[in-house]
């Protein structure tokens, strides 16, 4: 069998599989059977089974579990509450202000998570709501939170940026510090496109009776979480394991300071943190093993040799490279798409000279669009199920974001230094 009808097969054995609704570790785990089974034969589930602990037992991903545990302690301490009402009061009375007081948690809130799902069924059930009471244009409000949303993969600690930095062999810390330009560029852009169609903004001002003093006060403590994170990894102190591990003694912290530490909050949290890495692990160690596959079945050197016959340019390889996730992300899950994608895209990069960082960056952006992107992307779904908004006016909130994020990733394209400059400095 050529190298070429069996990556076909794959893809198509994979897609198939997920269009049907089967679990994202039962589908690359029967692909990984099945393809065993084809190039290698019986003998070949030793290999398997090595792989899967090797990966397993990665210390990379330790810092994966960790940052899940971080986020799980924040939010069951209910100490996020407390961030919130911060912020509401620092913005202070200004026309539109429930529109940055969106970006601003959106931002905090994907940092605390990584996961955009969460956050816009969070946004859609906390603030949607109060906008809508005080007067702001509903699709200008949708619009925001999805945007806002969106930033959760793309900002540090990005839990994918950490999958693809592992699955690529790319600096993980690299692929954190690159999406903190990207991400305030986005929700600059975001905030542009709000404020100049929105008219007759209403002038909300906080209910909360608090002096701004006391709301820096009550911010202070996460001041620590973000810089046992990022700030130890960018002034080069801790590897991204270890920063994960002085978030997560950060967290503690915060709920400590704010009289929020229990034994129940704590067991919660571990229980929930233990079920979801358990899960995520288990789905990299077959995508690992799904690359390997290729590699020894000759596809990812066939792969290679048939691009570099090809007289595309780099720059139209790009597109296409960018285009494929885009319309297949409408329909798939973010990870089950990209754990099948970054074993075929990593040679594709070196041989095209692609700088890695820079190139996954906006790979992990474009996922985000993909799945804020009408009609099946699943942040929207996840906001649809927060809120009673009728489908159609979703849809037609969510396309001015989609454009928006498109002129964000041309601009990252135009302009790569948006993305390096940070890492180079590390």
């Amino acid at each position: 069998m050529s190298w070429f009808v069996l990556l076909a097969l794959s893809i198509a054995l994979l897609l198939f599989l997920l269009f049907m609704g089967v679990g994202v570790f039962i589908a690359f785990l029967l692909l990984n059977i099945a393809g065993l089974l084809v190039v290698i034969g019986p003998r070949g589930f030793g290999l398997f089974s090595n792989s899967l602990f090797e990966t397993a037992t990665s210390e990379t991903l330790v810092t994966v579990c960790l940052f899940i545990l971080m986020g799980e302690i924040l939010f069951r301490s209910g100490s996020v509450e407390i961030l919130f009402d911060s912020i509401d009061q620092l913005i202070g009375q200004v026309r539109g202000r429930l529109y940055v007081v969106v970006m601003l948690l959106a931002t905090t809130f994907g940092a605390l998570s990584g996961s955009a799902v969460a956050v816009a069924s969070m946004l859609g059930r906390s603030l949607l709501p109060t906008m809508s009471a005080r007067g702001y244009q509903e699709k200008l409000s949708v619009g925001t939170i999805l945007a806002g949303a969106s930033l959760a993969p793309i900002i540090p600690p990005s839990l994918l940026a950490i999958v693809v930095g592992s699955l690529a062999d790319v600096s993980i810390s690299g692929l954190l510090i690159a999406g903190i330009l990207p991400g305030f560029l986005m929700s600059a852009l975001t905030l542009c496109y709000v404020f100049w169609n929105g008219k007759n903004m209403p002038v909300s001002v906080s209910n909360i009776e608090r002096s701004r003093s006391k709301a820096l006060l009550g911010m202070a403590p996460f001041l620590v979480v973000v810089f046992s994170v990022m700030g130890m990894i960018m002034i080069g102190i801790a590897t991204p394991s270890e920063s994960a591990a002085t978030g997560v003694l950060g967290a503690v912290f915060v709920a400590i300071w704010f009289r929020k530490l229990s034994l129940n909050m704590l067991r919660d949290a571990v229980y929930s943190a233990v079920s979801m890495s358990a899960v995520l692990l288990i789905i990299v160690a077959s995508a690992k093993f799904f690359a390997q596959l290729l590699s020894l079945a000759g596809a990812t050197r066939g792969l290679v040799t048939f691009v570099s016959g090809l007289e595309f340019s780099p720059d139209i390889m790009f597109l296409i490279m960018m285009l494929i996730p885009f319309f297949i992300c409408m329909f798939v899950d973010q990870i089950a798409f990209m754990l099948l994608a970054v074993p075929i895209y990593q040679p594709l990069v070196k041989a095209l000279d692609f700088d890695p960082i820079w190139f996954w960056t906006l790979f992990l952006i474009n996922l985000t669009v993909a799945s804020l992107s009408p009609p099946f992307g699943y942040t929207l779904f996840a906001l649809k199920s927060a809120t009673n908004i009728p489908t159609a006016r979703l849809f037609s909130a969510a396309w001015p974001i989609v454009g928006v994020y498109i002129f964000g990733i041309f601009l990252l394209w135009a302009m790569p230094w948006l993305v390096t400059f940070l890492p180079s400095k590390m």
